[in-house]
Protein backbone atom coordinates (compact mmCIF):
# COMPACT_ATOMS: atom_id res chain seq x y z
CA UNK A 1 0.00 0.00 0.00
CA UNK A 2 1.45 3.37 -0.96
CA UNK A 3 1.57 6.29 1.44
CA UNK A 4 -0.95 8.15 -0.71
CA UNK A 5 -3.60 5.48 -0.15
CA UNK A 6 -2.86 4.80 3.53
CA UNK A 7 -6.04 4.69 5.57
CA UNK A 8 -5.68 5.66 9.24
CA UNK A 9 -6.18 2.68 11.53
CA UNK A 10 -6.16 1.90 15.24
CA UNK A 11 -2.37 1.91 15.34
CA UNK A 12 -2.33 5.46 13.97
CA UNK A 13 -4.85 6.58 16.58
CA UNK A 14 -2.82 4.92 19.36
CA UNK A 15 0.39 6.60 18.19
CA UNK A 16 -1.39 9.93 17.86
CA UNK A 17 -2.77 9.73 21.42
CA UNK A 18 0.64 8.75 22.80
CA UNK A 19 2.25 11.73 21.10
CA UNK A 20 -0.57 14.00 22.28
CA UNK A 21 -0.36 13.02 25.96
CA UNK A 22 3.42 13.43 25.98
CA UNK A 23 3.08 16.88 24.39
CA UNK A 24 0.36 17.88 26.89
CA UNK A 25 2.60 16.69 29.71
CA UNK A 26 5.42 18.89 28.47
CA UNK A 27 3.04 21.87 28.24
CA UNK A 28 1.85 21.30 31.80
CA UNK A 29 5.44 21.04 33.02
CA UNK A 30 6.23 24.35 31.30
CA UNK A 31 3.25 25.95 33.05
CA UNK A 32 3.62 24.44 36.55
CA UNK A 33 7.21 23.16 36.74
CA UNK A 34 9.99 22.59 36.88
CA UNK A 35 9.28 21.11 40.33
CA UNK A 36 5.91 19.40 40.60
CA UNK A 37 4.90 19.07 44.24
CA UNK A 38 1.73 19.14 46.30
CA UNK A 39 0.77 22.77 45.58
CA UNK A 40 1.40 22.40 41.84
CA UNK A 41 -0.72 19.24 41.81
CA UNK A 42 -3.59 21.06 43.53
CA UNK A 43 -3.37 23.86 40.95
CA UNK A 44 -3.35 21.33 38.09
CA UNK A 45 -6.42 19.54 39.44
CA UNK A 46 -8.31 22.86 39.45
CA UNK A 47 -7.10 23.82 35.94
CA UNK A 48 -9.48 22.49 33.23
CA UNK A 49 -6.63 22.86 30.75
CA UNK A 50 -4.79 20.14 32.68
CA UNK A 51 -7.57 17.99 34.08
CA UNK A 52 -10.53 18.02 31.75
CA UNK A 53 -13.21 17.27 34.37
CA UNK A 54 -13.70 18.37 37.98
CA UNK A 55 -11.46 16.32 40.24
CA UNK A 56 -10.93 16.24 43.99
CA UNK A 57 -8.13 14.32 45.66
CA UNK A 58 -8.85 12.20 48.73
CA UNK A 59 -6.70 9.88 50.80
CA UNK A 60 -9.13 6.98 50.85
CA UNK A 61 -8.34 3.30 50.34
CA UNK A 62 -12.02 2.27 50.39
CA UNK A 63 -12.54 2.17 46.60
CA UNK A 64 -9.06 0.81 45.86
CA UNK A 65 -8.35 -2.78 44.95
CA UNK A 66 -5.83 -4.67 47.08
CA UNK A 67 -2.32 -3.28 46.48
CA UNK A 68 -3.67 -0.40 44.35
CA UNK A 69 -2.10 3.01 45.00
CA UNK A 70 -4.67 5.30 43.38
CA UNK A 71 -7.80 5.28 41.25
CA UNK A 72 -10.20 7.95 39.90
CA UNK A 73 -13.76 7.18 41.01
CA UNK A 74 -16.47 8.75 38.82
CA UNK A 75 -18.92 10.91 40.76
CA UNK A 76 -21.77 10.27 38.34
CA UNK A 77 -22.73 8.73 35.04
CA UNK A 78 -20.98 11.33 32.92
CA UNK A 79 -17.35 12.52 33.06
CA UNK A 80 -18.67 16.08 33.48
CA UNK A 81 -19.98 15.01 36.90
CA UNK A 82 -16.37 14.83 38.03
CA UNK A 83 -14.05 12.41 39.76
CA UNK A 84 -12.73 11.68 43.21
CA UNK A 85 -9.10 10.71 42.85
CA UNK A 86 -8.59 8.25 45.69
CA UNK A 87 -5.00 7.83 46.82
CA UNK A 88 -3.95 5.21 49.36
CA UNK A 89 -3.67 6.92 52.79
CA UNK A 90 -0.19 5.44 53.22
CA UNK A 91 1.08 8.20 50.89
CA UNK A 92 -0.50 11.04 52.88
CA UNK A 93 2.57 11.22 55.14
CA UNK A 94 4.72 12.28 52.16
CA UNK A 95 2.64 14.53 49.88
CA UNK A 96 5.67 15.20 47.66
CA UNK A 97 5.21 11.70 46.16
CA UNK A 98 1.48 12.00 45.53
CA UNK A 99 1.93 13.78 42.16
CA UNK A 100 3.59 10.66 40.73
CA UNK A 101 0.48 8.62 41.50
CA UNK A 102 -2.02 11.32 40.54
CA UNK A 103 -0.43 12.15 37.18
CA UNK A 104 -0.70 8.51 36.11
CA UNK A 105 -4.45 8.59 36.87
CA UNK A 106 -5.11 11.99 35.24
CA UNK A 107 -4.73 10.35 31.82
CA UNK A 108 -7.65 8.03 32.64
CA UNK A 109 -9.72 11.03 33.74
CA UNK A 110 -8.91 13.03 30.62
CA UNK A 111 -9.08 10.27 27.98
CA UNK A 112 -11.10 7.46 29.56
CA UNK A 113 -10.85 3.99 28.05
CA UNK A 114 -8.82 5.30 25.11
CA UNK A 115 -5.79 5.81 27.35
CA UNK A 116 -3.33 2.99 27.94
CA UNK A 117 -0.77 2.43 30.71
CA UNK A 118 1.87 3.51 28.18
CA UNK A 119 0.01 6.81 27.71
CA UNK A 120 -0.15 7.32 31.48
CA UNK A 121 3.59 6.71 31.79
CA UNK A 122 4.37 9.07 28.89
CA UNK A 123 2.20 11.80 30.41
CA UNK A 124 3.45 11.48 33.98
CA UNK A 125 7.10 11.34 33.01
CA UNK A 126 6.70 14.37 30.72
CA UNK A 127 5.03 16.45 33.45
CA UNK A 128 7.71 15.46 35.95
CA UNK A 129 10.58 15.88 33.48
CA UNK A 130 12.00 12.45 34.19
CA UNK A 131 12.87 9.51 31.96
CA UNK A 132 9.90 7.24 31.41
CA UNK A 133 11.67 4.16 32.79
CA UNK A 134 12.60 6.08 35.95
CA UNK A 135 8.98 7.17 36.38
CA UNK A 136 7.76 3.59 35.91
CA UNK A 137 10.29 2.30 38.45
CA UNK A 138 9.19 4.95 40.97
CA UNK A 139 5.55 3.88 40.56
CA UNK A 140 6.50 0.22 40.97
CA UNK A 141 8.48 1.01 44.09
CA UNK A 142 5.51 2.86 45.57
CA UNK A 143 3.20 -0.03 44.72
CA UNK A 144 5.60 -2.43 46.40
CA UNK A 145 5.50 -0.33 49.58
CA UNK A 146 1.81 -1.07 50.07
CA UNK A 147 1.76 -4.56 48.57
CA UNK A 148 0.70 -6.88 51.35
CA UNK A 149 0.28 -9.75 48.90
CA UNK A 150 3.85 -9.40 47.66
CA UNK A 151 5.16 -9.50 51.20
CA UNK A 152 3.00 -12.46 52.17
CA UNK A 153 3.74 -14.47 48.99
CA UNK A 154 7.42 -13.81 48.48
CA UNK A 155 8.83 -12.33 51.67
CA UNK A 156 10.33 -8.92 52.32
CA UNK A 157 13.36 -9.38 50.03
CA UNK A 158 11.34 -9.62 46.81
CA UNK A 159 11.88 -7.27 43.90
CA UNK A 160 9.09 -6.29 41.55
CA UNK A 161 6.53 -3.69 40.73
CA UNK A 162 3.51 -4.90 42.64
CA UNK A 163 1.73 -6.04 39.49
CA UNK A 164 -0.46 -9.09 39.39
CA UNK A 165 1.53 -12.21 38.64
CA UNK A 166 0.57 -14.88 36.19
CA UNK A 167 1.71 -18.13 37.75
Amino acid sequence: MSAATHQPGPEDARESLSEHVAARGAEIRAKYGPEIGWSQLQAMLADRGCVRYPCELAFDAGPLLPDECAFPVPLGGRPEDGFRLCVHPYFSVDPSRVPLLALYQIVAINYGAFASPDDAEAFGSAVLGMPREEYYEALCSMADEISTSRFMETGPESEGCGCARTN
